[in-house]
């Protein structure tokens, strides 16, 4: 691989990154208008509850953050953290998170693509486990 495609494919990693830290700001902060500007607007987050599957609209769970406090200004611990990301081309990224907001501690499955505007999540789907 030439320098520049290295350096290429290093800038997209970082831009990927980049959507990434503005969703764990956003998670940390309860800041719907910066996790809007991490997803796209037709995006859904997918969970199992109790065997079930549910679907949640980007603009339903936004609407749900800004009711809640956030876990920043109740002084709650931060972690989160990029496990992995697997790209299968220069416009799409899987990439699997870590997050918490005690008492819940998140694995979160993102699917992210290169749009128009940038790269942008277009899909979530996660489980969490609750500790005491």
């Amino acid at each position: 691989m030439s320098q520049e495609r290295s350096q290429e494919r290093f800038q997209e990693r970082s831009s990927v990154e980049s959507v990434v830290q503005t969703y764990f700001d956003g998670l940390y902060e309860s800041n719907a208008d910066k996790l809007a500007t991490a997803f796209h607007p037709s995006a859904d987050l997918r969970w199992v509850d109790k065997g079930e599957l549910k679907v949640l609209s980007v603009p339903d769970w936004l609407a749900l953050v800004r009711k809640r406090p956030s876990a920043k200004a109740e002084g709650k611990p931060r972690e989160d953290f990029i496990v992995t990301i697997d790209r299968s081309d220069d416009n799409t990224a899987f990439i699997k998170v870590r997050c918490q907001l005690p008492p819940r501690y998140f694995t979160d499955y993102l699917v992210a693509m290169k749009l128009a505007d940038g790269w942008q999540i277009v899909s979530k789907s996660y489980r969490y486990d609750q500790r005491d």
